[in-house]
């Protein structure tokens, strides 16, 4: 089997590393061939990622390259890690939004759409060039805003499913909560990508007893303390939303501290310098634990359960994905793209029946689903007016002034990414 990472020398790719070294028997990878264009950082990434290898004992090789086409060419699957613009342009993301008191995330909001703008036709490309070379060939998205990015790729006709690591994260700490095996929890998850919330939370199975509300009797200070949410707010709501949610629930207050500290942007890049230092060190042979504060915790995991499954091996049965509505929830378009959990395998993801959402979720998806369609396309067919409904309709904006501003900033910060500007 081979399988190829686009964004290969990004400092997470010891982590998904890691995994396939660990779990070769859930996904016997024989080539893994990590692309990038930055061949200085490939150089350090690959390196460590063959001594990872050699201390773990896979038999399969790993080839680095910055020419793609080479890189696709035979893929079983292709992962898309991918940020393009760097670090430098999430610390704009992070940053320029502030100025007119609307969160600055790389995600969400203004600074989502402007990664968003970004990203898609450089996927797009990526995608036909797989495609070309083989059709067959299964595309897993962990490329953000994973949302859009993912329903860029099924409109376009390819074989895609997105990927997040907020639902493994979750089922890792309820699992350490309740004292049991994480294999033993299975999560009612709904929602779209980084706008979840986990309405049931069971043991053994999707038919299993649900255990949330004992979950949330006995450990809703440390749910909500992790959340940074207040413990009361997770009473009356009776689900666990993700902690992307308190961009919505508590946005002045995250404004007002993303004002006083510095970018998280700014903190990963000096991350990912001194992480870049240990992967030259050639006695490096594991991944180190600095690599766990970069993010993407049990994005390994996740990534060879989905692709296992896709390419009909041992991946879980029932996995957390982002893949087309299909009437799933039914007071969405079919063609949203939605986060849930569903059945996987050869023939891709079909999401499992969701139990009638509440409207105080359904609104907010509904509105952030709207949001989705006109950012894609903008990142589609260009075009400032494109790119000022989509942020108006944008519930963290929301107002023509502030949609104004934004947009003309916006372009002024990505101009050298955007064809049409």
């Amino acid at each position: 089997m081979k399988l190829t990472v686009v964004g290969g020398g990004s400092t997470y790719t010891p982590e998904l590393v890691d995994g396939f070294a660990r779990l070769r028997d859930t996904l016997p990878i024989e080539e893994l061939v990590l692309m990038d264009p930055a061949e200085d950082r490939l150089a350090l990434v690959g390196g460590l990622s063959r001594r990872i290898f050699a201390r773990q004992d896979h038999p399969g090789r790993i080839t680095t390259t910055t020419d793609l086409d080479r890189a696709v060419d035979g893929a079983d699957a292709v992962l898309l890690q991918l940020r393009v613009g760097g670090q430098a342009a999430r610390q704009q993301d992070e940053t320029w939004p502030l100025d007119c008191g609307c969160v600055g995330q790389e995600t969400t909001g203004a600074g989502g759409l402007a990664k968003a703008l970004r990203t898609v036709p450089v996927v797009l490309d990526i995608a036909d060039r797989v495609r070309r070379t083989n059709p067959d060939a299964w595309i897993i998205d962990f490329t953000n805003p994973v949302g859009i990015v993912t329903r860029a790729l099924l409109e376009a006709g390819h074989k895609a499913v997105g990927l997040c690591n907020v639902a493994i994260g979750l089922q890792r700490k309820f699992a350490a909560l309740l004292g049991v095996e994480p294999p033993e929890i299975h999560l009612d998850h709904v929602g779209l990508n980084h706008l979840t919330w986990e309405t049931g939370v069971r043991l053994g199975g999707p038919e299993a007893e649900n255990v949330l509300p004992k979950l949330l009797a006995d450990h809703g200070d440390t749910i909500a303390s992790d959340l940074r949410l207040p413990r009361a707010l997770l009473d009356c709501l009776g689900v666990i939303p993700s902690y992307y949610l308190r961009y919505y629930y508590a946005h002045d207050e995250v404004v007002r501290e993303l004002r006083t500290k510095p970018s998280r942007a700014a903190e990963v890049a000096a991350m990912e310098r001194e992480l870049l230092t240990m992967y030259a060190d050639p006695s490096l042979e594991e991944k180190p634990e600095l690599l766990a504060k970069r993010g993407g915790a049990y994005y390994s995991e996740a990534a060879v359960d989905l692709a296992a499954a896709l390419l009909g091996g041992a991946g879980t049965p029932y996995q957390v994905v982002n893949t087309y509505n299909r009437g799933t929830l039914p007071f969405l378009p079919d063609d949203a793209v939605i986060e849930v959990q569903a059945a996987v395998g050869t023939k891709g993801a079909s999401p499992l029946p969701v139990a009638p959402v509440d409207p105080l979720y359904a609104g907010l998806m509904a509105n952030v689903t709207a949001y989705e369609h006109l950012a894609l396309d903008a990142a589609l067919h260009g075009g400032r007016a494109r790119v000022f409904q989509a942020l108006l309709s944008h519930p963290l904006i929301a107002q023509y002034e502030y949609a104004e501003t934004l947009t003309d900033r916006l372009i002024a910060h990505n101009r050298e990414h955007l064809a049409w500007a």
